[in-house]
């Protein structure tokens, strides 16, 4: 396991409240508090990937993956639910955090939104 892009992975996710890790389907998987937001993989049955999978706003999956095909990509599995796959050897840090946080906003509780919010309005 690339333990380098894993902390990577680690670090942004746990910028974000009520986030918690653990295996799902013998991967590191991000939650808050339910719903899994982000799924660390790394060479996925052989496909010789280290890449994130995130949920992707309704509509947006296929126009993010064409505008760069060699960074975004369908996950097998979570894909046809409007997932995106990101290659982290190839994603900025400022794209990995936009999209990392633009899927905890999408499944965050509404409360726990508005709290984020809220403290960093300040």
């Amino acid at each position: 396991m690339n333990e380098q892009q894993l902390n990577r992975v680690r670090k942004i996710c746990f910028e974000f409240p009520g986030t918690s890790e653990r295996l799902s389907h013998g991967t590191p998987t991000f939650f808050t508090p339910k719903k899994s937001f982000a799924r660390f993989v790394d060479n996925h049955h052989g496909d010789g990937r280290t890449a994130v999978w995130v949920p992707a706003p309704p509509g947006f999956q296929p126009l993010i993956i064409e505008s760069d095909p060699e960074i975004y990509f369908k996950p097998p599995y979570v894909g046809p639910s409007g997932w995106i796959g990101i290659r982290l050897d190839l994603v900025s840090d400022e794209d990995l955090i936009f999209h990392i946080r633009t899927a905890w906003f999408q499944v965050a509780p509404k409360k726990l939104v508005a709290s984020f919010e809220q403290e960093n309005r300040s």
